[in-house]
């Protein structure tokens, strides 16, 4: 990128990069984290999901940084916020299913602003490889009036991270970076850089109540202010660098951004391409003078015509996109040029097809016996987001609904607000550790609440298993290892009002004991809580090693 020219109404300022010292291969996500460390952020905050996890698990292991895995990406965005607000540029990450979670105090944030940036990266998974749907992050940056930038390779994603800095506190606002999957976890060469000895002037000013507290009077005049900063960023992003015109034969000319901008660079490496760095608001002005000079302007962009959209709706005319392209699953090289010229690309055939392997839970597993024993009795078992999730697939099938991060245990609630007097008392909430305290927690708080009379069976395996090993509240243990306290179930269970005999404590091993404990409980028609505890296989070899 060389030289980065910030410009702003109230101020203006240069930053300079520093030489490139060296070169090294790292995944999107690692080049997100040294991109942060080098920008001198000195916060990183956020809640695991793939693909995102490993930004804030490489971020922790610079000096002179603090990290913390929050109880979600809620709690997450606000702890960030209150760092940015006090003075230290804070780096927040979650997937894209967790900005939904995030959302409430995203709206909010856009109107407070930050003081030192705020980062926010969010990772969207086309095609669904380890998520619940293929949400399209890019609306939430239009819906919020939140900048976002989308980065098209590891060295980008560092490089972005630094200029993400720079823009929330020239334009004050939190700002958002987008990866994908395939930018997330593949290698690209990325040059390192020293790292800037960053201070923010300011701490958090008490006294500025009317930028930071959103009461409706303060608010409705914040407002304007959102409004006006987004006319600027507009015309602000008809004059960066990271949104560019690459000249080519002229024959055929695309707009496109982020990963689609290598397949496309791959398959018509002779195109005109207007490539966008900077998704939200787009350089609204230089791209319908670009797609006035031809005839036909193919935009390709994975999941939903976000910039075709757009253009169309400023009048371009000429916009070729989903009528050829997908809405759904992740773009190729191959199927780019398909969709274009009607003709297969003869690209590079390696010869090799993968293995098929159809997710299952491993061998061994502490959650396969509940799940044999939840099969056995037919009972209706409205599960959770996580390893458990594979209960619902043979050889156990005992899961019959899955929706969101904590939502087990409130759907379980709404079967039986529907069956009334005639609720059969077999219905089972299923949720994991990590996740019970993610969101599932104000769940079990709303069923003691309103006396409601289900089964609520939490599958302890002591990690957050399936994002790769990361501690919770329940294990005893924060990001960097550090001992920590270990929430106490039962105390928690008699704390919201659930009655002592109504809970228990089994071990995971012993399908009989699950099985007549289930009954048991089943039986007393009340509120009843039961954790299953069995240590992840994987976690407890690893835990093992490293301990020698």
């Amino acid at each position: 990128m060389g030289i980065i020219k910030l410009e702003t109404k109230d101020k203006k300022r240069k930053v300079t990069n520093n030489r490139m010292t060296n070169k090294n291969l790292l995944s999107g996500n690692e080049a997100i984290a040294r991109g942060a460390y080098e920008a001198g952020v000195k916060v990183g905050v956020g809640y695991p999901g793939t693909p995102s996890t490993e930004i804030l698990e490489n971020f922790t292991k610079y000096e002179d940084v603090v990290t913390e895995w929050s109880v979600n990406e809620k709690v997450a965005m606000e702890v960030g916020l209150g760092s940015a607000l006090a003075g230290k540029r804070t780096l927040v990450t979650m997937k894209h299913v967790g900005l939904n979670v995030a959302a409430d105090p995203l709206f909010t944030a856009s109107y407070i602003g930050a003081n030192a940036g705020m980062v926010v990266v969010v990772a969207d998974d086309p095609d669904l490889h380890s998520s619940q749907n293929e949400q399209d992050s890019r609306h939430y940056a239009r819906a919020a009036k939140v900048p976002m930038l989308e980065p098209s390779d590891s060295q980008e994603a560092k490089e972005f991270v630094r200029y993400a800095c720079e823009l929330s506190e020239g334009f004050d606002t939190p700002i958002f970076l987008r990866s994908v999957t395939r930018i997330s976890h593949s290698k690209t060469v990325v040059a390192f850089e020293p790292k800037l000895n960053y201070e923010h002037d300011k701490g958090f000013e008490k006294e500025n109540i009317k930028k930071h507290v959103m009461i409706p009077a303060f608010a409705r005049q914040r407002h304007f202010v959102v409004e006006d900063r987004m006319k600027a960023l507009e015309e602000f992003s008809n004059r960066i660098e990271i949104n560019r015109i690459e000249k080519g034969k002229g024959e055929i000319a695309f707009v496109t951004a982020g990963l689609c901008y290598n397949y496309v660079k791959e398959v018509f490496p002779e195109a005109d391409i207007f490539k966008i760095g900077m998704v939200y608001p787009l350089p609204m002005r230089n791209l319908l003078e670009f797609c006035k000079g031809y005839e036909k302007v193919y935009v390709v962009e994975e999941l939903d015509p976000f910039i075709e959209d757009q253009l169309k709706a400023r009048g371009a005319n000429n916009i070729v996109g989903k009528e050829i392209l997908p809405v759904t699953g992740e773009y190729s090289p191959e199927l780019i040029y398909t969709a274009i010229t009607g003709n297969k690309f003869k690209g590079m055939e390696v010869g090799i097809k993968p293995f098929a392997r159809p997710p299952m839970l491993c061998p061994g597993c502490p959650h396969a016996q509940t799940f044999n024993a939840m099969n056995k009795l037919g009972l209706t078992v409205s599960g959770d987001i996580g390893c458990y999730t594979l209960g619902t697939l043979p050889p156990y099938s005992a899961m019959h609904a899955c929706v969101d991060m904590g939502a087990s245990i409130p759907f379980a609630q709404g079967i039986e607000l529907a069956q009334g007097s005639e609720f059969k008392h077999d219905v089972v909430a299923v949720i994991g550790d990590s996740t019970f305290a993610h969101s599932g927690i104000t769940g079990l708080i709303n069923a003691a609440y309103n006396k409601r009379r289900i089964l609520v069976i939490v599958l302890d395996n002591s990690t957050t298993a399936m994002t790769g090993m990361q501690p919770n509240p329940f294990n005893g243990s924060t990001i960097t290892g550090e001992e920590t306290v270990v929430i106490d179930y039962q105390k928690l269970a008699e704390a919201i009002g659930i009655k002592k005999d109504n809970f228990r404590t089994v071990t995971a091993y012993k399908e009989e004991i699950i099985s007549e404990t289930i009954q048991e409980l089943l039986a007393k028609k009340e509120l009843c809580l039961m954790v299953v505890t069995g240590p992840c296989l994987i976690y407890k070899r690893k835990k093992e090693k490293n301990n020698g």
